[in-house]
């Protein structure tokens, strides 16, 4: 680009615990590059922010409070769920966007999200290219179900898998302490709609030192009652008690979660919300097993205080390259981790195009989950175990973590109000 303009940030979906190390690493990378890249807005609530020309000057935060974005958890400048449809049924909201970014110089739109998100930013630099208007746009992977293609994995979920094996194993010594005369079996719902990840992280609590018995519920695994029933049984029987850990898109045969509630998302997902009272309850009317069931919920992607070093040097390696990729005059593509090996555990960065990102979910590989269908293999443990490992800890005050809030100041608007 011949002279220098401003970047676009933005945040989109569930949050992260790493989510703002991404941040941190856009607006740290791009402040370095000052000779190139004018100031950094954000988006307040992520796309809407764009569309509502309500645009946050980065370049107002001291160094020091961007770089405490790097152990702060949650979306430091709001986040959305809000999808733009294609480019013909949605083309006033399309419009509007490269208005706003016409009216305040803006030439690199940095999108940090999911699979929706990836789609988006691949919209937007289909249709900056039909406009003229040079924008160069590389979407920042991050999503805690771990189901993006291409990369390794994604930022955000090694931190909910560090949480949900800690949550899992801590749980099931307090139910080995008390099942001789109490709970028999304790149920933890975790987050995956179609992709088992996350629940899978759950058999990271049993090891060689910790003979924990484990039952996992992966969506990929059709449910089968009668089988489980006789894991739990059998599990009960060797060692007093059992945990389970299921994941919320487990499903039936015909398709049906067993969590579905009838309501849709603002993506048009089937809300889902459940799943633990459901199988506590099949547990309580086939076993007659005392039990108790929690939720993890948003517990596990906020858990900040407990994240994965691994996670969090990632997060912010890819806010980082996606910087130097539009930098190097890259566009539509997103950075990638890419894994060189196990052990030692070691990776890189790469790239990959968005036209084979947006829209695809990556599943758990079926080598990956036992031949039972209810833990994980030796390959699926070698994958997992290096995303969990390191602490990184917040700083803490009075015993709290102490987070950082952005003062978050909007800039002046040039534009008509748009109503999103």
């Amino acid at each position: 680009m011949a002279k220098k303009m401003n970047a676009f940030y933005a945040q989109s979906g569930g949050v992260t615990a790493v989510i703002n190390a991404s941040a941190a690493g856009v607006i740290e990378t791009a402040r370095a590059n000052s000779k190139h890249i004018g100031k950094v807005y954000a988006g307040r609530n992520g796309i809407i922010g764009a569309l509502q020309e309500e645009l946050i000057d980065t370049s107002k935060e001291s160094a020091k409070a961007i770089a405490a974005l790097r152990y702060t958890p949650s979306g430091a400048f709001g986040s959305c769920r809000y999808k733009l449809k294609g480019l013909e049924q949605s083309k006033a909201q399309y419009d509007r966007l490269m208005e706003v970014f016409q009216a305040h110089n803006i030439g690199y739109f940095f999108y940090n999200g999911g699979g929706d998100s990836a789609d988006t930013c691949h919209k937007v630099s289909q249709l900056a290219e039909t406009m003229g208007y040079p924008i160069q746009a590389i979407h920042v992977p991050k999503t805690v179900d771990n189901d993006l293609p291409i990369t390794d994995n994604c930022p955000g979920f090694g931190s909910v898998a560090k949480y949900i094996a800690v949550a899992t194993r801590e749980a099931s010594y307090d139910v080995r302490s008390m099942c001789a005369t109490s709970t028999k079996v304790f149920v933890l719902e975790v987050m995956g709609r179609h992709a088992g990840w996350i629940a899978a992280a759950g058999a990271l609590a049993a090891d060689k030192s910790n003979d924990i018995p484990v039952v996992i519920l992966f969506p990929e695994v059709i449910f089968n009652r009668e089988k489980f029933m006789t894991a739990v049984k059998e599990k009960v029987a060797q060692y007093g008690y059992c945990s389970v850990v299921v994941s919320e898109g487990v499903h039936h045969e015909d398709g049906k979660f067993l969590a579905e509630t009838g309501l849709k998302d603002a993506f048009g997902h089937s809300q889902l919300g459940g799943a633990a009272p459901v199988v506590a309850g099949m547990i309580q009317e086939d076993l007659g097993l005392k039990y108790h069931w929690a939720v993890a919920d948003y517990l596990q992607r906020a858990g900040r205080h407990i994240a994965s070093a691994t996670d969090v040097e990632q997060a912010y390696a890819m806010g980082k390259a996606a910087v130097e990729l539009a930098l190097k005059g890259r566009n539509a593509v997103m950075p990638t981790v890419v894994r060189k090996s196990n052990k030692p555990y070691r990776w890189t960065v790469g790239e990959a195009p968005l036209s084979e990102v947006a829209n695809v979910e990556k599943m758990m590989p079926m080598e990956y989950i036992s031949s039972d269908g209810f833990s994980i293999t030796p390959e699926g443990r070698a994958y997992l175990e290096p995303l969990i490992a390191g602490e990184d800890y917040p700083p803490y005050k009075n015993g709290m973590p102490n987070y950082v809030t952005l003062k978050n100041v909007l800039i002046a608007q040039k534009l008509e109000p748009y109503k999103v």
